[in-house]
């Protein structure tokens, strides 16, 4: 069964690049998307392609799409090494203050950086790093005695940077005028309509790297399920497990926020998806974590896209649509069973 999942999983992977290609306000046969994929990598040979097509798909269509399944991916990868150091499902991203810390950043940049003479394109995703990592490293700070790392501890000074970055964030919305408050809206709802060909570069480097270093953790969060004290007895150098996650999550999830703004719920959701379908076995969890993630963001990204065409809603809008309901449905589900 786990195969069928399995294949299934790929299948709808490949199918959704398809689709986020070739479906949007112009939408392009699927026949011309491969004519002019292939005759740019040099496959082909390059036909009378319509212009216009030709420019929507290379400079739009596939930046967005690629961005759209790293940032998926280093989401989902993201929650899952927080769910197995926690060894909480409900463990998610946004406990280390992470995403609110992103946003402050990038608040400070649409409310003041005019003020403060700070401009340019990349003004505000290096914004948005930049408050993602001071939170980290408060919250890592916070949670360190002596030379380890209290988890529990971790989680409180999360929640405080959390409420922080919060009341700082509202402050910048109360100070906002109306241009800038919709600025702000729609970045904290998410959207991959900006992005580039140097946004994908950016994001193979500092989303994609962390993402597949993760993928050699999957053991060590096996052996993590048995307690600290078992780990450690088992070999596991905890201390230095605890600061690789943290150290992967902030740059993976920094960047994600910096690159696409704030999205909810794939870093909660899809690692537990990922547990019904192929068991708690971390080794497999975190690469279907991976796919999963990458597959069912980009679908809400085509979602967005062809509700309200020619406009597009917010992606963190249809991925809350999605991810409440379902997490709702799960925590049902589970109270019955008796399990929380």
């Amino acid at each position: 069964m786990a195969r069928l999942y399995a294949l299934s999983l790929v299948l709808a992977f490949v199918a959704v690049i398809v689709l986020s290609l070739a479906n949007g306000a112009m939408t392009i046969p699927f026949s011309k998307v491969m004519e002019m994929t292939f005759a740019e990598l040099g496959l082909g040979q390059g036909g009378d392609f319509h212009r216009g097509q030709h420019g929507v798909l290379m400079s739009i269509r596939f930046p967005r799409t690629l961005l759209a399944l790293l940032v998926g991916a280093g989401l989902s990868v993201a929650g899952a090494l927080m769910q197995g150091l926690f060894r909480n499902p409900l463990a998610d991203p946004g406990l280390l203050g992470v995403s609110s810390g992103a946003a402050l950043g990038a608040a400070l940049i649409i409310v003041l950086g005019g003020s403060l003479g700070i401009s340019g394109v990349w003004s505000l995703p290096v914004a948005a790093f930049v408050g993602a990592t001071v939170s980290t490293v408060c919250v890592m700070h916070l949670s360190t005695v002596g030379t380890k790392t209290v988890v529990a501890n971790m989680l409180l000074a999360g929640i405080a940077i959390n409420a922080i970055a919060g009341a700082g964030t509202g402050f910048l919305v109360y100070l906002a005028d109306d241009d800038q408050l919709r600025d702000l809206t729609f970045w904290t709802l998410g959207s991959f309509g900006g992005a580039s060909w140097a946004d994908v570069q950016l994001g193979l480097f500092l989303i994609g790297v962390p993402t597949v270093v993760a993928l050699f953790l999957s053991r060590s969060l096996n052996v993590m399920l048995l307690g600290e004290s078992a780990a450690y007895m088992l070999g596991v150098k905890i201390q230095r497990l605890k600061q690789i996650i943290v150290v992967l999550v902030c740059i993976s999830v920094g960047c994600s926020v910096a690159l696409s703004g704030m999205i909810g719920f794939v870093g909660l959701v899809v690692p537990h998806l990922c547990r019904l379908l192929f068991g708690p076995d971390n080794q497999k969890v975190v690469p279907a974590s991976l796919f999963l993630g990458a597959t069912l963001l980009l679908g809400a990204d085509l979602l967005s896209r062809l509700v309200i065409i020619p406009a597009e809603l917010p992606i963190g809008i249809v991925t809350s649509i999605i991810g409440g309901p379902f997490f709702l449905a799960l925590l049902s589900a589970n109270r019955k069973k008796g399990l929380w």
